[in-house]
């Protein structure tokens, strides 16, 4: 998620635009929850690089032994994967549920 005006981190935005982020980012791991079937969604704010607010949602799902969890979620090679269609599927019904 972002806001629509640029903020370089957390501390930069208003409480409207917080309360908002919030909400959206509550929202999408819901939806990560019920139509994906992730059981644990992280969320990082990553800024180092380039100051621009933007929060990742990173999925857990069920059978994630426990050495892949938090930053090493993505490297689980049993992790549910998906081609071009299968994302642009799953992207369809997140927004559907949002």
């Amino acid at each position: 998620m972002e806001p629509r005006r640029h903020a370089a981190g957390l501390a930069d935005l208003t409480d409207e635009e917080a309360g908002h982020m919030g909400r959206w980012n509550a929202a999408a791991a819901r939806a990560l929850r019920n139509v994906a079937g992730a059981e644990h969604v992280y969320a990082a704010v990553i800024g180092d690089q380039v100051p621009h607010l933007h929060v990742h949602l990173l999925p857990r799902y069920p059978g994630t032994p426990r050495q892949y969890w938090w930053t090493h979620v993505e490297e689980w090679p049993e992790a549910p994967r998906g081609g071009e269609a299968a994302v642009g599927e799953l992207v369809e019904r997140l927004r559907a549920s949002l």
